[in-house]
C-alpha cells in the first residue's frame, strides 16, 4: 500500500513537472503584460522597452509595457504583485521600489515573498549635473555656491524614495548643502522641469544628450566607472567616497509564475541584453545592458535591500 501510495506521488511529481515544461515551451500564446511602475519616457521605461521590442520579434508575441506611475514605483509592483502568475504578467522595476522605499515606509508587498525574480537587465549611470544658469564648473564649486546660497538652489527626482532622491539628499550630508528637494511622478518630468530652469540640479542619466548640446553642465558620474564620452568628468565617488550608489533596472514576476516560464523568459531577455546593438543603444541613454540568473538577481536584491536600508537611515530619509 506505501509502495503504491510513492509511485502514485512520484508520478503526480513527474506529470506536474512534464505539464510545466510543455507550458513554458508553448509559452506565449498570447501577448505578455509587462508593469512599469513609472511614466513613458522615464529611466525604467527606456530601460525596458528595447529588450521587449526585441523579444516580441523573436517570439511572435507582443510584450506589451503597462505605465502604472505614482507613488514612486510603488503602484506598479501592486499591481503586479496582485497580477494572476501565469505568466502573463510581469513587472519591470528600477532598485528603489523594492529595497529603499520598504525600509522606510509601510508597503503592500514583501518584495521577496510577493514576486520572483527573473533577470537583472541594465544599470544606469546616473549624473550630477547642473543647469546652465548656476556659475559653478566642478562639484566643489557648486557646493561652495550652494553654501553660499542655502534655500535657493533645488533639485528635482523622479519620486520620493527614489535612488535620485537618495542622490540628492546625500550630498545634502556630505558637502553641508540645504538643497531643496523637488519630486516628479518619474525621471521625464523633472527633466523638463530641469531644461527649463525650474530646478538647478539633475541627477537622470537621460540629460547627457542635453549637455551635448550646452542645455546642461555636467559635473560628475554616479557610477562605478567613469563614462566613456566624458573620461574627464569625474565619479562623485572620486570626491565624496561615500557616493557607492548603484541603480539597476529588473525583470519580476508575481509569487507562484511556474518556473519553467521564468527560465525561458529569463533567457529570452539575456540573448537580447548580450546584442551588441543593445549595449550601443543603451549607452545613448546612460544605461548599461546586463545579464544574469534568477539567482543572481535574488542575491543582489537582498544584498542592496540591506546596503540602501542601512544608507537611508543614515541620511534620515523621510517618505512623506
Amino acid at each position: 500500500m506505501r509502495h503504491s501510495l510513492l509511485l502514485g506521488v512520484a508520478f503526480a511529481c513527474v506529470t506536474a513537472f512534464t505539464a510545466g515544461m510543455a507550458a513554458a515551451q508553448a509559452w506565449p500564446t498570447k501577448p505578455v503584460r509587462v508593469i512599469v511602475g513609472y511614466a513613458p519616457g522615464g529611466s525604467t521605461d527606456n530601460a525596458t522597452r528595447p529588450i521587449l521590442e526585441k523579444i516580441s520579434q523573436s517570439l511572435g508575441q507582443q510584450f506589451v509595457i503597462e505605465n502604472r506611475s505614482g507613488a514612486s514605483g510603488m503602484i506598479g509592483v501592486e499591481t503586479a504583485v496582485k497580477s494572476a502568475p501565469d505568466g502573463y504578467t510581469f513587472l519591470s522595476t528600477p532598485v528603489s521600489a523594492l529595497t529603499i522605499i520598504p525600509n522606510a515606509r509601510k508597503t503592500n508587498y514583501d518584495p521577496f515573498k510577493d514576486l520572483v525574480p527573473v533577470a537583472l537587465h541594465a544599470d544606469s549611470t546616473f549624473v550630477f549635473a547642473v543647469h546652465p544658469s548656476v556659475p559653478a564648473n566642478t562639484v566643489q564649486e557648486f557646493a561652495a555656491y550652494a553654501k553660499a546660497n542655502p534655500g535657493k538652489l533645488s533639485w528635482g527626482s523622479s519620486g520620493v524614495g527614489t535612488i535620485t532622491q537618495m542622490i540628492g539628499a546625500l550630498f545634502n550630508k556630505v558637502a553641508g548643502t540645504d538643497l531643496l528637494h523637488v519630486p516628479y511622478r518619474g525621471g521625464a518630468e523633472s527633466m523638463s522641469d530641469f531644461l527649463a530652469g525650474n530646478v538647478h540640479m539633475c541627477t537622470e542619466g537621460n540629460v547627457l544628450p542635453h549637455v551635448k548640446a550646452g542645455k546642461a553642465k555636467l559635473l560628475a558620474v554616479v557610477d562605478s566607472e567613469r563614462h566613456p564620452e566624458y573620461p574627464n568628468v569625474p565619479m562623485m565617488s572620486e570626491i565624496y567616497p561615500e557616493y557607492n550608489i548603484l541603480n539597476w533596472f529588473a525583470i519580476f514576476a508575481p509569487a507562484g509564475t511556474p518556473d519553467p516560464i521564468v527560465r525561458k523568459f529569463n533567457e529570452e531577455i539575456n540573448k537580447v541584453a548580450k546584442l551588441p546593438e543593445m549595449k550601443e543603444r543603451f549607452q545613448q541613454m546612460a544605461l548599461k545592458p546586463r545579464v544574469s540568473t534568477p539567482e543572481e538577481l535574488a542575491a543582489r536584491l537582498k544584498k542592496d535591500y540591506d546596503a540602501y536600508g542601512k544608507l537611508a537611515k543614515e541620511i534620515n530619509l523621510k517618505l512623506e
